[in-house]
């Protein structure tokens, strides 16, 4: 294997592994709270409603927004700034719009999070 297909396959591979990484700890985390709950609640005692939702879920949309749109951008950058041809003639450059599925995912959600706001201002 060449080793420019190898840094690259390495390059966009290591993303995609911090991801399942961040996945697997989070659903850990959440059998975990809800092991907890079950042996709380085996004990008789009344849990509360509170318990059962996540404490940052106003805040969710709006987070998730600007990692979106960061993440859009940096693929966009790092595509542009890629030296590495494919096939000896199309330049990596030229796939910078591969970025914008996540820009424009995260615009949606912000604007979700906007309209959400101003939903529950007018209540």
């Amino acid at each position: 294997m060449n080793p420019q297909t190898l840094s690259f396959t390495a390059m966009m591979l290591a993303p995609v592994l911090i991801a399942l990484i961040f996945f697997r700890y989070r659903h850990l985390q959440t059998k975990a709270r809800y092991h907890a709950l079950v042996q709380i609640a085996e004990k008789g005692v009344d849990l509360p409603t509170a318990l059962f939702t996540d404490a940052q879920a106003n805040f969710s949309e709006r987070r998730r927004g600007l990692v979106l749109i960061a993440a859009g951008l940096g693929i966009m950058a790092m595509m542009v700034s890629l030296p590495f041809r494919i096939d000896g003639e199309q330049s990596i450059a030229s796939l910078w719009g591969i970025g914008l599925l996540p820009l424009v995912t995260g615009l949606g959600y912000l604007a979700s999070w906007g309209l959400n706001q101003r939903s529950e201002t007018h209540r």
